[in-house]
């Protein structure tokens, strides 16, 4: 139905290399990445923070639209997502990605929020590519 691309180089090898990534909608165009933004606190991005992105604005908009869907017309979602990469043998593993939400919706309580909430988590595209622990903390009010 829908494809969306992204392109990445990185010149060097290993610690030494730079990278650049640049999304199709232009969002991101030729940004710096490489292991000074990965490990350390160097200017640009990686890409736990962009799958981080993806997967705050994800579930977001997915629970948006269940919300929607049961009839609710007022309210206001925020979400956080923080990815996790830990060491795996030799390389790396994501092993989670923590969503924080925070919302408030016109006439629903919050056990309902919840269970729609974590519908959302579950429906979510992203939460669904990810194979990692998925948690979902939320604030309702």
């Amino acid at each position: 139905m829908v494809t969306r691309s992204a392109s990445a180089s990185y010149d060097g090898l290993g610690k030494d290399g730079k990278g650049k990534v640049t999304t199709q909608s232009g969002v991101l165009s030729n940004n710096n990445y490489g292991f000074g933004t990965r490990f350390e606190d160097g200017p640009g991005t990686n890409p736990e923070e962009l799958i981080a992105a993806a997967h705050a604005s994800c579930f977001t908009m997915a629970l948006s639209f269940a919300l929607a869907g049961a009839g609710h017309a007022q309210g206001n979602l925020k979400t956080d997502a923080k990815v996790t990469l830990d060491k795996d043998g030799d390389g790396f593993t994501i092993t989670k990605s923590a969503l924080t939400l925070t919302g408030h919706v016109e006439g629903l309580d919050e056990a309902e929020f919840e269970r729609i909430a974590n519908e959302a988590k579950a429906g979510c595209p992203v939460s669904k590519v990810l194979n990692c622990d998925i948690t979902l903390d939320t604030t309702f009010g």
